[in-house]
């Protein structure tokens, strides 16, 4: 555009300057020697006019250049905005993985600090960044929000990620995948998920299909799949090596085997399975103990817990010991109030 400017305003001057020396000047006409060599005889105007022309095609070429190199580097940082919009979508989307190269020292600060940085999108943005790749992000995001499923495919996200957690989540909810699906596919979904459907599954799956998944056992579907024990709907009936092989599966502390008893307390399964089941946990693992006393009192099984306490340490089992001295003068407190 400006060398188009230039070259009209270059042509008019040389005409200007080329007719001001033919009408005012000279109009003869001479022949000039170029080192060596003669040149055509030409108007005295014409000569005056060549340096003009030689000054303009050097002027130009100097121009050229640096509108190249100028283009050159516009080129750099329109892609470098690409990347930056990329870098923004990534972030959005939480994508673990983000690393971009880029070219100038502004946006690869940008970049930098976007790479390392977690972003939510907030407040009515959708509609207001004239970028179609930003826009069709955050409508994913939004969708996915809502409860509806999109397609994430194209930014390549982990499986763990929190999107796509909930993406797939949203297709379970909606029917578009089965139990079956989750279980049977453990390498295409996160362990997040799996363990979430797992513990849905529980509440009413067979005992063969509980433990066909058992890896995917959690404490919350332990104690679901427990209450089920003897009970008026859904009714399982597991024996204790099944049992153990679940809770083996798992880090129990002191205050989980406590919780698994209160659980049970309220299934129905048979006292003497109970006691059995918490006997065995307590030989192999110390922090069941005071489980397996909560079960004896809960029990009223009062001569084998006072046994254990007997045979204890002053400094152990202080609480159980108050209760058993409670219940020794004959005052009547609910074991729960112990534990």
């Amino acid at each position: 555009m400006y060398i188009k400017r230039y070259t009209i305003a270059a042509f008019i001057l040389m005409a200007l300057v080329g007719g001001f020396v033919f009408s005012y000047v000279s109009q003869e006409t001479r022949s000039i020697d170029f080192f060596g060599i003669p040149l055509p005889s030409l108007s005295i105007a014409i000569w005056v006019v060549v340096p003009l022309f030689v000054l303009y095609l050097a002027s130009v070429a100097h121009m050229s250049f640096y509108s190249l190199l100028g283009s050159f580097k516009l080129r750099k940082y329109e892609k470098d905005f690409e990347k930056i919009i990329d870098a923004i979508i990534e972030a959005y989307l939480g994508k673990k993985i983000r690393k971009h190269t880029f070219k100038t020292d502004r946006y690869r600060l940008m970049g930098t600090l976007l790479e390392n940085t977690a972003l939510f999108p907030t407040g009515e943005i959708i509609g207001h960044t004239n970028n179609e790749k930003l826009e069709t992000a955050l409508k994913s995001i939004e969708e996915i929000k809502r409860g509806e499923v999109t397609d994430l495919k194209p930014y390549n996200l982990l499986i763990e990620n929190e999107l796509v957690v909930q993406n797939e989540r949203n297709r379970y909810k909606k029917g578009d995948l089965s139990v079956e699906d989750i279980l049977s596919n453990p390498s295409k979904y996160a362990e997040e998920l799996k363990k979430e459907v797992y513990t849905e599954y529980v509440k009413t799956a067979s005992i063969f299909n509980i433990e066909k998944y058992k890896a995917l056992t959690s404490k919350e579907s332990l104690y679901i799949v427990t209450a089920r024990v003897n009970a008026a709907s859904f009714t399982l009936d597991i024996s204790n090596e099944t049992l153990l092989t679940l809770i083996e599966k798992l880090d129990f502390n002191e205050e989980d085997f406590i919780k698994l008893s209160s659980v049970l307390s309220h299934s129905e399964m048979i006292p003497e399975q109970r006691m059995k089941l918490f006997e065995l946990l307590s030989e192999t693992h110390e922090d069941a103990t005071p489980a397996y006393l909560y079960t004896l009192f809960d029990l009223e099984m009062i001569p084998p817990a006072a046994e254990i306490l007997d045979n204890s340490q002053a400094d152990e089992y202080q609480k159980f010991k108050a209760y058993k001295a409670l219940k020794d003068s004959n005052k009547h407190f609910s074991i729960e109030l112990f534990i």
